[in-house]
């Protein structure tokens, strides 16, 4: 039988979500915890990964166990974790159901502090010195819309059969006074694409840039053309979508 995992964690103290030659990863912990409490080895196989120090508020992953799985199972494996990683629930899935490429669509956020605020140091990039513009942000988001080629925001050197991806929303909006949120919505993401669109549009809020930089960005393939990318602790998973049927 499939389960599909669904769960969240701080990402501060992992290096990631997938597991690595000595480093802790959420993955390790997911698959040690479960297998204390299924008494049988646990693999799971996730939505995607998260590099080092970066959060999901919604994350998935799926398993196989041979027999239906015990009532307090979420309970009972949540108590074998450390406090910052959470399953939210377990759910049966069809056979062929996968955590990876049946997901629809994922979205993301980023979060910057406006102020220093040693609460937000592990969840948001502090940027109390300089005040980006959002309307500008904002305009520049706006050519990240649609199916192209994001190439120019990928970690070089990535293996992918392809950087064409969806995008669906991108946009910053105002979380309270001292911190501004990015979403950004696509069908896949390259490898640091979140990352390095926030440093490319917050540079274009900077005013280094006028907001057509963006395309010309997108339109060159190149990651030199980009900005840095955006530290990993303002980033977070926040939801992943599947189709329904795949649930039982």
């Amino acid at each position: 039988m499939r389960f599909f995992l669904h769960f969240s964690y701080v990402g501060t103290s992992y290096s990631g979500f997938q597991k690595q030659v000595h480093q802790v990863s959420i993955q390790q912990k997911l698959e040690e915890a479960l297998s204390i409490y299924l008494r049988a080895p646990v693999a799971i196989i996730g939505a995607g990964r998260t590099d080092t120090g970066v959060h999901a508020k919604e994350m998935f992953a799926h398993f196989d166990y041979p027999t239906t799985l015990p009532e307090d199972i979420v309970y009972r494996v949540n108590s074998l974790l450390p406090k910052d990683i959470a399953i939210i629930s377990i759910k049966m899935v069809r056979d062929d159901a996968h955590a990876r490429f049946h997901a629809l669509e994922r979205s993301y956020e980023y979060y910057i502090s406006l102020q220093k605020d040693p609460f937000k140091i592990n969840f948001s990039w502090q940027m109390y010195r300089q005040k980006p513009d959002l309307e500008s942000m904002n305009k520049a988001s706006l050519y990240l819309i649609g199916t192209q080629n994001f190439k120019a925001l990928a970690k070089e050197g990535s293996d992918n059969k392809t950087d064409i991806c969806s995008v669906s929303k991108a946009e910053w909006s105002h979380e309270d006074e001292f911190v501004l949120k990015f979403t950004i919505t696509a069908d896949r993401f390259l490898r640091n694409m979140v990352r390095a669109t926030v440093g490319t549009l917050v540079s274009i809020g900077l005013g280094k840039y006028p907001p057509q930089h963006m395309q010309e960005v997108l339109m060159s393939k190149k990651r030199s053309n980009a900005g840095a990318s955006a530290p990993a602790e303002g980033l977070y998973l926040c939801k992943i979508l599947y189709p329904e049927d795949i649930f039982i």
